[in-house]
């Protein structure tokens, strides 16, 4: 029976690991939770240690070539990346160490039409299991819509258990952060949980507004377990108080529940 699992994040922004209010992020730089006087290496080789697989490396931004390069050299085959990926260079992450590439923006044209030759010629490419769909979406009216370009930019994109349908098929899952709550702590984005709980083929991981052990129980309760979560601004490695790493840890090993 699948169980929800805590992936971990290593996200970069001008070359360091920081954490931010997702919604905040522009050419003019974002609202900071949280900057880390660690490497970004130090960080891959401590999940690394841990086995915890699954985990990706987001570069917010220009600027985070080498960081995230690093990160990858760091365990190779053991991190995901993202931000800025397209078909020209999805092949050179893979190279540098990355174990699947994951794409937004690459997916649409600058007025937010979703491309759908893309993501076939992505996945003839390099394989579709070496994919990674980022659905990452805004609130509007009653539902969701995909948002690219930092999340700042609303596309035509529906998401919907439909649009997750069609679009299974050129990858091997999902990521999906809930932008209106990312790095605010204020707790999960529940009707969206609820959603995404709802489909039963590709994995998923959601993101957004993680406190704690009790928002990762509720996403296991709300999801029936089909959805991993990843924390960051409440998790100690970052500046929270939240939650810590080694919870986290056993969280994963099945030794601890909501508290």
């Amino acid at each position: 029976m699948a169980t929800t699992k805590f992936r971990p994040c290593i996200d970069l922004h001008e070359g360091k690991v920081k954490q931010i209010v997702g919604g905040t992020l522009n050419d003019d730089g974002a609202v900071e939770n949280f900057v880390s006087e660690k490497s970004p290496a130090w960080y891959a080789e401590k999940f690394f240690g841990d086995n915890l697989r699954g985990g990706h490396v987001i570069q917010l931004g220009a600027g985070n070539d080498a960081a995230a390069r690093e990160a990858l050299g760091a365990w190779r085959g053991g991190l995901q990346i993202g931000g800025g990926i397209t078909l020209e260079n999805a092949a050179s992450w893979l190279d540098a160490g990355a174990s699947e590439v994951i794409v937004t923006s690459w997916f649409f044209d600058r007025d937010g039409r979703f491309l759908e030759d893309r993501a076939e010629a992505l996945a003839g490419e390099i394989g579709a299991e070496k994919v990674v769909i980022d659905l990452s979406c805004r609130q509007v009216g009653e539902g969701w819509k995909v948002a690219m370009n930092r999340w700042q930019t609303i596309t035509e994109l529906e998401l919907d258990l439909e649009t997750i349908d069609q679009l299974s098929k050129y990858c091997g899952e999902f990521l999906i952060h809930a932008a209106d709550v990312e790095g605010k702590c204020g707790g999960v984005d529940v009707p969206l949980v609820n959603l995404l709980g709802q489909w039963q083929g590709r994995a998923i991981t959601y993101a957004g507004g993680v406190r704690g052990l009790n928002d990762l129980e509720l996403i296991k309760e709300t999801s029936g377990g089909r959805l991993d979560a990843t924390v960051g601004s409440a998790l100690d490695l970052f500046g929270g108080t939240g939650v810590s790493y080694e919870e986290l840890l056993k969280w994963n090993q099945g030794e601890l529940d909501c508290v």
